[in-house]
C-alpha cells in the first residue's frame, strides 16, 4: 500500500490533465472538420444533382454519378483527417512519430511503384465521372474502337459493340473518347444525285421528305429540329453530293437516318430522279474486243449469211 501511495503520490496529475485535454482537443477538432465536410459534401451533391436535372439528364443517372462521387471523396478525406489525428495524438502522448513517418514513406513509396497504374487508372476514371465525359447507355468511340456504354468504373470502362464483343479499357490508358449521344446527337447524310439533276429542285424535295418526317406520329418526337440542308457539299466522279444533318435524341439518329434514307430512295424512284451509281467495263486482254462490239459483229456476220445467193436459192 506504501508503494502505491508513494507512486501516485510521485504522479505528476497536472501533466495527465493538460495532455488529457489536449487529446480531447484534437478529438473534437477532428470531430468538427468531420462534420464540416460531411456538410460541405451534402451541398456539393445537392448542386451536381440539380446542375444534371437542369441540362435534361435522367434523375437516376444524375443520382448515381453524384454519390459514386461524394462517397470517393469522403472516404478519401476522412482517411486523411484521421491519419493526421491519430499522428497528433501520438506525439501528445510522447511517442516520436518521426521512425513511423519515415516507415510509412518507405511503404508508400514501394506500394506506389507496384500500383502506379492502379492509382493512375483511379484517378482518371474519377475525372472522368467528376466531368460527365461519358455516361452508362452512351454511344463512345474508345481508342477507336466504338460500342455502347455498359459500365462505368472507377477503374475501367466497358464497351459492347454491334457484334456483341465485350471491351474493358483501363481508366489510365484511354487516350481518345468521343462521346456520340452525349445531350444529342446527329444523322449526316450525303445524298449523289446526277449531273444532269436541278440540285435546288433536290434540296426542295429533301426539304420535304424532311417535314414529313417531322410530322410522322413516330419519327418526328425524336428529331429535335427540323431536317438542315447545308446544300452542294462537292462535285464527285459520278455524282453531285448534296450535304445535311438531322438531330435527334440521343441514340436514336440511325434510326432515324435509315427511315430518312428509305424515304429518299421511294421519293427520287417517284419523281425520276437519277441516283448515279458505279459502271465498270469487263477488259479480256488485247486480242479480245469489247463485248459489245464483239456482238455487233457477230449479228452483222449472221445477217450476211441469210442474204447470201444459196440462202436466196433455198427461199425460191
Amino acid at each position: 500500500m506504501d508503494t502505491l501511495l508513494s507512486l501516485l503520490d510521485e504522479f505528476r496529475w497536472e501533466a495527465v490533465i493538460a495532455t488529457s485535454l489536449r487529446v480531447l482537443v484534437i478529438l473534437l477538432i477532428a470531430y468538427l472538420i468531420i462534420k464540416a465536410v460531411n456538410s460541405a459534401l451534402d451541398r456539393l451533391e445537392n448542386k451536381l444533382v440539380q446542375r444534371g436535372k437542369a441540362i435534361g439528364e435522367p434523375p437516376t443517372e444524375v443520382q448515381k454519378r453524384a454519390e459514386t462521387l461524394i462517397k470517393l471523396l469522403r472516404q478519401g478525406i476522412f482517411i486523411v483527417i484521421w491519419i493526421l489525428a491519430v499522428l497528433i495524438l501520438l506525439r501528445e502522448l510522447g511517442f516520436e512519430i518521426a521512425p513511423v513517418l519515415a516507415g510509412a514513406g518507405i511503404i508508400g513509396l514501394a506500394v506506389g511503384f507496384g500500383a502506379q497504374n492502379l492509382v493512375r487508372d483511379v484517378i482518371s476514371g474519377f475525372f472522368i465521372i467528376l466531368e460527365d465525359q461519358v455516361r452508362v447507355g452512351d454511344v463512345a468511340i474508345i481508342n477507336g474502337t466504338g460500342g455502347l456504354v455498359e459500365r462505368i468504373n472507377f477503374r475501367t470502362i466497358v464497351l459492347r459493340d454491334l457484334s456483341g464483343t465485350l471491351h474493358v479499357f483501363p481508366n489510365g490508358t484511354i487516350n481518345t473518347l468521343s462521346n456520340m449521344t452525349n445531350a444529342w446527337s446527329a444523322y449526316v447524310f450525303d445524298l449523289g444525285v446526277a449531273y444532269k439533276e436541278d440540285t435546288d429542285r433536290i434540296v426542295d424535295i429533301i426539304r420535304d421528305i424532311g417535314s414529313d418526317l417531322k410530322a410522322d406520329a413516330y419519327f418526328g418526337p425524336l428529331m429535335i429540329e427540323n431536317l438542315e440542308v447545308f446544300g452542294v457539299d462537292k462535285f464527285a466522279d459520278s455524282a453531285v453530293m448534296i450535304r445535311g444533318r438531322i438531330k435527334t435524341k440521343p441514340i436514336k439518329q440511325w434510326e432515324v437516318g435509315r427511315e430518312f434514307l428509305r424515304r429518299v430512295k421511294k421519293a427520287f424512284d417517284e419523281k425520276g430522279i437519277e441516283i448515279p451509281f458505279p459502271h465498270r467495263s469487263v477488259y479480256f486482254g488485247s486480242a479480245s474486243k469489247p463485248l459489245d462490239i464483239k456482238l455487233m459483229e457477230q449479228a452483222a456476220e449472221s445477217g450476211k449469211t441469210d442474204h447470201s445467193p444459196a440462202s436466196q436459192s433455198e427461199m425460191k
